[in-house]
């Protein structure tokens, strides 16, 4: 078995991202186990060069193999905010709920016929090294002007799934790692695992 760190303190998403791995050669390791592990600054102006610095930073520090992501909201309607800045778009150390009212408010005046949205999630695995490879995966969906549904986190209970008929809050944790953005990241991750097995 080969040691993977999740370059995450997001337990929502490590939630995910074990759930996804199961039945790979590796195991998942998370920052838990790696106290005074660095925070790392997302000042990239991409999902990619986001996650590839969290990556690197955590695979240097920790001296593990290390998976991190980054993910974003994009909303054409309001220039692609919230963007590379979803996770803190109503400021720093805000809830799931304030950054869903801060899109809520900043789209009140958007016609129906224009609420069009896309989740994007960009996957790094690193090596200590620096040896990186990505992932990415793409969903598109419409921003609802009401919250629905109680599962996911983030601006699942906002995006609908027009595929699914459900907001990403309304599917199962089981359902929703089957389509969704980071879902198809990590499929794609995981031959990016193959690629960089090393023996």
């Amino acid at each position: 078995m080969i040691d993977l760190l999740l370059a995450t303190g997001n337990r929502d998403k490590v939630k995910e991202i074990r759930a996804k791995l199961e039945g790979l050669p590796y195991n998942v390791r998370t920052l838990d186990e790696f106290p005074g592990a660095p925070e790392v600054v997302e000042d990239r102006d991409t999902l990619e060069g986001n996650a590839v610095k969290k990556a690197i930073e955590i695979a240097q520090f920790s001296g593990q193999l290390s998976l991190a992501d980054d993910t974003g909201l994009f909303v054409p309607a309001i220039g692609g905010e919230p963007g590379v800045f979803s996770s803190r778009y109503a400021g720093e150390d805000v809830t799931y709920a304030d950054n869903v009212n801060k899109l809520k408010d900043r789209m009140r005046d958007v016609p129906d016929g224009e609420r069009g949205a896309y989740f994007e999630c960009v996957i790094a695995i690193a090596y200590p090294d620096g040896v990186v490879g990505t992932a990415s995966g793409r969903v598109d969906g419409v921003i609802l002007r009401e919250p629905r549904g109680k599962e996911g986190f983030g601006y699942d209970p906002l995006f609908f799934h027009e595929e699914s008929g459900a907001t990403f809050a309304e599917l199962s944790v089981a359902r929703k790692n089957e389509i969704s953005h980071r879902a198809l990241a990590l499929d794609r991750a995981k031959k990016v695992l193959a690629g960089l097995a090393r023996a």
